[in-house]
């Protein structure tokens, strides 16, 4: 890269258990993604619109590692959120996770009936890079193939949602009107996920023995209302 690491910044470059940004497949991915990117800002937004579009929506496991997540090509808040910190801090641009609470109507469409109603809320995290001194939001969950199908299912508006592009200068975040709780800004997602754990919340299901058939649910739902 032809930029300099900010200083004082090493938070939120260094690996952990799930941004795993030193593996070798994730740090060749990243350079290949970047190629042509001549400022942080540049890079930033191909690593955006990368985790946007050829990571499409689909439910994992909320543990599952950045390297993982980019092998099996689809992802969710959680997943997609840690693929895109690891990928800006392997080119090293330093990167964050924001965490709140939503509202569960959200997931009204695609959830198991028996999973939505025992739901109280819906953790979400997503990702924040650092750019001209600054931390910005840049929300990358929603491909647009998913966004226009919710538009066209009634699921969320134009109003509520008005776009799912970044410019690499403004906060990006998609689910403003459904946030009831502000939890805050963690280095990465697992210390996110420590914290919730710890609090009690709701999460995902990590258990591989049951958490497959509620994500294969999901899934086949979610590809049911593609096809549409």
């Amino acid at each position: 890269m032809a930029w300099q690491k900010p200083e004082g910044m090493d938070e939120y470059l260094m690996p952990t258990k799930l941004c795993d940004c030193d593996n070798v497949k994730l740090k060749e991915k990243a350079k290949e993604i970047i190629r042509g990117a001549e400022t942080p800002k540049e890079a930033a937004l191909k690593i955006f619109y990368f985790v946007r579009e050829q990571i499409p929506f689909g439910m994992d496991y909320p543990d599952a590692k950045a390297s993982h997540t980019l092998k099996k090509g689809i992802g969710f808040c959680f997943t997609k959120t840690n693929l895109q910190i690891a990928l800006l801090r392997v080119v090293g641009i330093p990167a964050r996770c924001y965490y709140v609470h939503l509202r569960k109507e959200l997931l009204e469409y695609i959830a198991p009936r028996f999973m939505y109603d025992r739901m109280p809320f819906i953790t979400h995290p997503w990702c924040e890079c650092y750019l001209a001194e600054g931390w910005i939001a840049c929300e990358g969950l929603m491909d647009e193939a998913w966004y226009k199908t919710g538009l066209r299912m009634g699921s969320f508006t134009k109003e509520q949602i008005p776009t799912i592009d970044w410019d690499g200068e403004t906060n990006l975040i998609l689910f403003k009107p459904w946030i009831v709780k502000d939890v805050g800004t963690f280095a990465s997602l697992d210390d996110a996920m420590t914290e919730a754990r710890k609090r009690g919340e709701p999460m995902p299901p990590s258990n591989r023995l049951f958490g497959w058939f509620m994500f294969f649910l999901i899934n086949r739902r979610v590809k049911e209302i593609r096809k549409r």
